[in-house]
């Protein structure tokens, strides 16, 4: 049986495409076949699938291109218990409105089941989060049950392999209240071209707003209730493995704890946006910058050096 649940019945081919196909475009809807999920996916499943496409000769090709489908499911209600576990984890006041960056925990799996699939054009394994933007349209509270639909576009070449975004949608009885897009990071060699990082000199950090200690647990409470439970943020073999001499704090964290720091002052509607820059260490010690400005805040986490772990906006 396939753990996401896929209802065939519930699965549109948008212009005779097959949903296993690839689109090289921008994600134009027209190009995408909708498949409905009976539920959303397990996320264990999905992480031995990646592991298993990692294995040199049991993973075959990845695709060109985007995967041509949209994948959708629909009356996901809130769990109010695992909401205030997820506020008490990120630094949110305990309320039944949820925190903006919580949907993207509720559909984070239908999104996992996307990025694993074997014509995904970026292995799991190797792919690196580098930014994420959530647009709040009103707000979400834990009496709504959402649907959601994830697709991924605009794959594009960088100075460091190729980058892509997949988006991620919340609707409540057909209105769409929240969306969230998430930059992915495939490491590759490349010839060159594309996107470059900005390598000129470094302005000073400005003055700290906070400090926060960040302590193992941040991984593995994250994890717990995040259902993200890639071993880099909780297993140190785990993050060796991968390249990082110690755990390191999930990006979204940074982000949700960021945004709880300014909780009283956000607006009912709004867009917050981060680029991730360097990881967290756990444990370590971050400090937490904000301004204000007219149109709403900048903001940024940094570490005792002044070097960017996060830099975001609220516009």
């Amino acid at each position: 049986m396939d753990p996401a649940g896929t209802s065939q019945a519930g699965t549109r081919a948008a212009g005779g495409g097959d949903p296993a196909g690839t689109a090289t475009g921008s994600g134009d809807p027209a190009a995408r076949a909708r498949v409905e999920l009976s539920r959303l996916p397990a996320a264990g499943p999905l992480y031995r699938r990646a592991l298993l496409n990692a294995v040199p000769g049991l993973g075959g090709r990845r695709g060109a291109g985007v995967p041509a489908v949209e994948l959708a499911v629909t009356g996901v209600p809130v769990d109010p218990e695992r909401l205030a576990d997820y506020d008490r984890v990120c630094g949110f006041r305990l309320a039944d409105r949820l925190p903006a960056t919580f949907p993207h925990v509720m559909g984070f799996p239908l999104a996992l089941r996307l990025i694993t699939a074997p014509e995904f054009p970026i292995p799991l394994t190797g792919v690196v989060h580098v930014g994420n933007r959530i647009t709040v349209r009103r707000p979400v509270t834990v009496t709504d049950r959402l649907d959601f639909a994830t697709w991924a576009e605009n794959l594009r070449p960088h100075d460091r392999g190729r980058q892509v975004d997949v988006v991620l949608v919340g609707s409540v009885d057909g209105e769409e209240v929240w969306r969230g897009v998430s930059t992915y990071l495939g490491r590759q060699r490349t010839p060159g071209g594309g996107e470059r990082r900005d390598h000129g000199e470094r302005p000073a950090p400005p003055a700290a707003t906070a400090r926060w200690p960040v302590t193992p647990r941040v991984g593995t409470d994250y994890a717990r209730v995040s259902g993200d439970h890639n071993p880099i943020h909780t297993s140190r073999l785990g993050a060796r493995l991968l390249g990082f001499p110690q755990p390191i704090a999930h990006g979204m964290w940074s982000k949700a704890r960021c945004l709880a720091a300014l909780e009283s002052r956000l607006p009912e509607a709004y867009t917050v946006d981060v680029a991730f820059k360097l990881p967290v260490p756990l444990p370590g010690t971050v400090a937490f910058s904000a301004t204000a400005l007219a149109p709403g805040w900048d903001f940024s986490l940094y570490d005792r050096r002044g070097r960017p772990h996060l830099v975001g906006t609220i516009r």
